[in-house]
């Protein structure tokens, strides 16, 4: 576990994203919704949220991050269901009506790096190369990827922001319905 994955009480933030995922899902089949688990945790920061769900405790989401948790398994878009081995927990009970905060649904989330003014018609990402693999920043959204070509980091970027976005109102995030995705290539000029 990376120091950025635990919060200032010691507590992952995998095992919460799990928790208000248990708490959330229909006891029928497990199914949650990625945007109710981003309201369910407003203390967090709602694309740490998004990644844990759409990326990190996702068993089919495509392998960009050295930690991950099998926890949930993408179904549709927006749509997660919890992994058996995890269903068998027990759901949280609340202790004489008395309410936790991480029993609370919150309200819509404010929205997360908003720009003011009319909406952007495009996402900018960075590339540069890191020893044998190339490297893949977005500007305005937190995703980063990589891939041994530059093909395949063009492939993962594109698989990783569909999954940071998905269920995503790109209004609230100052974005057209249908942004480009504008890439730059940095290198050094002149190596010594």
């Amino acid at each position: 576990m990376t120091p950025a994955s635990i919060d200032d009480q010691g507590q992952a933030i995998h095992a919460e994203v799990l928790v208000a995922a248990q708490r959330l899902s229909r006891s029928s089949d497990w199914t949650f919704r990625l945007v109710d688990v981003v309201r369910a945790l407003p203390h967090r920061n709602e694309r740490t949220v998004r990644t844990h769900v759409a990326s990190r405790c996702c068993v089919n989401a495509p392998a960009n991050h050295p930690h991950r948790w099998p926890y949930f398994r993408r179904l549709r878009r927006g749509v997660y269901r919890i992994e058996p081995a995890f269903q068998a927990q027990a759901r949280p009970s609340k202790a004489a009506g008395r309410l936790e905060a991480a029993d609370r649904v919150a309200e819509p989330t404010v929205a997360y790096g908003h720009a003011a003014g009319p909406e952007r018609s495009s996402i900018h990402a960075v590339i540069v190369r890191s020893g044998s693999w190339f490297v893949a920043e977005c500007v305005e959204a937190a995703v980063v990827t990589q891939g041994r070509t530059l093909d395949e980091t063009l492939d993962n970027l594109g698989e990783a922001l569909e999954l940071h976005l998905d269920d995503e109102e790109l209004g609230r995030l100052g974005l057209s319905s249908r942004p480009r995705l504008l890439v730059s290539y940095e290198t050094m000029v002149f190596q010594r």
